[in-house]
C-alpha cells in the first residue's frame, strides 16, 4: 500500500488518474477544495494534523509515501492541530525562518521517525521528467543565451534553502521569483511591444530534496510566458516535472518559443 499526499496543482491529478486502477493506496487530501473527496481511499486532512496522518497513513500499512502538488506556507498561529502537530509544530516553526526548502527537509524527517519512508514524486510518471535536449523548431539565439546565463547566475546565487526556483533573463536584468511563486511573477512582467524577448529559467533549490517539490511547468506556463513575452523556457536535466508536453511543444512551435533542457 502506498500513501499519497496530494496538494494543488495537476501533477497530483495526472499520477492518481495512472494509478487508480492499478495500485492499491491511501489518498491523503491537503487540497483546499477537497479534489479526491469522491474516491474511497482518501482523507480530507489539515496539514497541522500531524497525528491523524501518521495513524491513517499506519492504519492502511502505507510503509512509503509519495508528496505531490503545492501546499502553500500555513499561517503557523491559525493551525488546527492535533497532539502530534503541536509535538512537530515548534522544529517546522525554527525551520521555516531559514526557507521553505528546509519546512520539506523537516517533514521528511519527521515522517522518518514515524517509520514512513518518502518515495520520488516521479516514482510513477518517469515520462514527466524531459532529458538534455532542445524540445522546439526554435532555439536560443546569442541573446537568449546570455539571458540564459544570467538568470542562472543569480540563481546560483540565491540562499541555499531560498524558495527561489525561477528567474527571468532579460536585456542584461534578471527578475527573481518572490514567495508567491513562478505564476505571479510572470503575471507582473510586460510585454515589449516590438518584439520578444527574455527567458523564464526554472531550476530547484539549492538544497532541495529531489524526491519532492521538482519545478514543474506546462502548457499554461508556455501561455503566461508568451503573454509577458518571452522567447523560451530552460529547465534542468531530470529535474523537472513537465505536464502537457505534446500541447506545450506545439504551443512553443507557433509561437515562435523554444524549451530547453540544460
Amino acid at each position: 500500500m502506498i500513501g499519497l499526499i496530494f496538494g494543488e496543482t495537476d501533477f497530483p491529478k495526472y499520477i492518481y488518474s495512472k494509478i487508480k486502477n492499478k495500485k492499491k493506496y491511501t489518498i491523503i487530501d491537503l487540497t483546499n477544495k477537497n479534489f479526491f473527496k469522491k474516491d474511497k481511499n482518501s482523507h480530507k486532512v489539515s496539514i497541522g494534523q500531524f497525528g491523524k496522518i501518521i495513524s491513517i497513513l499506519k492504519g492502511n500499512n502505507c510503509k512509503k509515501v509519495l508528496f505531490a502538488g503545492k501546499v502553500n506556507k500555513p499561517n503557523f498561529s491559525k493551525l488546527k492541530l492535533d497532539f502530534k502537530g503541536v509535538y512537530y509544530i515548534s522544529k517546522i516553526i525554527k525551520k521555516s525562518k531559514i526557507g521553505d526548502a528546509a519546512i520539506l527537509k523537516e517533514i521528511i524527517n519527521i515522517f522518518k521517525r514515524e517509520g514512513i519512508k518518502i518515495i520520488s514524486s516521479t516514482f510513477f510518471t518517469p515520462e514527466l521528467n524531459l532529458s538534455r535536449g532542445n524540445y522546439t523548431k526554435y532555439k536560443p539565439d546569442n541573446d537568449d543565451k546570455r539571458n540564459i546565463k544570467n538568470a542562472i547566475k543569480f540563481l546560483n546565487k540565491s540562499k541555499p534553502y531560498s524558495y527561489t526556483q525561477a528567474a527571468v533573463g532579460r536585456n542584461n536584468s534578471v527578475i527573481l521569483e518572490k514567495r508567491k511563486g513562478t505564476q505571479d511573477m510572470l503575471r507582473h512582467i510586460k510585454k515589449n511591444k516590438n518584439k520578444s524577448n527574455g527567458v523564464l529559467v526554472k531550476f530547484p533549490k539549492k538544497k532541495q530534496d529531489k524526491r519532492l517539490d521538482l519545478p514543474t511547468i506546462g502548457l499554461n506556463t508556455l501561455k503566461q510566458c508568451n503573454l509577458a513575452g518571452l522567447k523560451g523556457i530552460v529547465l534542468k536535466h531530470k529535474n523537472n516535472i513537465f505536464l502537457d508536453k505534446i500541447k506545450s511543444i506545439k504551443f512553443a512551435n507557433k509561437n515562435k518559443m523554444f524549451i530547453l533542457v540544460k
